[in-house]
């Protein structure tokens, strides 16, 4: 395996990680926004330990939505150079990658003429 291959590999690895990320991001905006209503919902309810625990799942949303943030820009950052990537093999390899995606379509359509 030569080193534009590696990379390439590195790319693509990189990528499968980034839609794990991309989906956990998702997932952890889902409960972000849960934890809002149901702090919007008992914004009414009095006691003193209640307005306590309410201040302190503020502040600690705060700190998820800027770490996420942080998480999604970084994601996107990786994303973009694993397409850069690509694109330099692809150009500079195109007979070698149009083979690649040729068995790659192969492999899919036999998986599908399969079921």
């Amino acid at each position: 395996m030569n080193a534009i291959e590696r990379t390439t590999q590195k790319g693509m690895d990189a990528l499968s990680e980034q839609v794990s990320k991309q989906q956990l991001i998702a997932d952890f905006k889902v409960v972000i926004e849960d934890a809002e209503a149901l702090l919007k919902a008992t914004a009414g309810q009095g006691g003193e330990k209640l307005t306590e625990i309410r201040i302190k799942a503020e502040e600690s949303l705060k700190v998820a939505k800027a770490n996420m943030v942080e998480a999604q820009e970084a994601l996107i950052a990786r994303t973009k150079a694993a397409a850069k990537a690509t694109d330099v093999y692809v150009h500079e390899n195109p007979w070698r990658a149009m083979g690649v995606a040729a068995g790659v379509g192969v492999v899919i359509g036999l998986l599908i003429g399969r079921r």
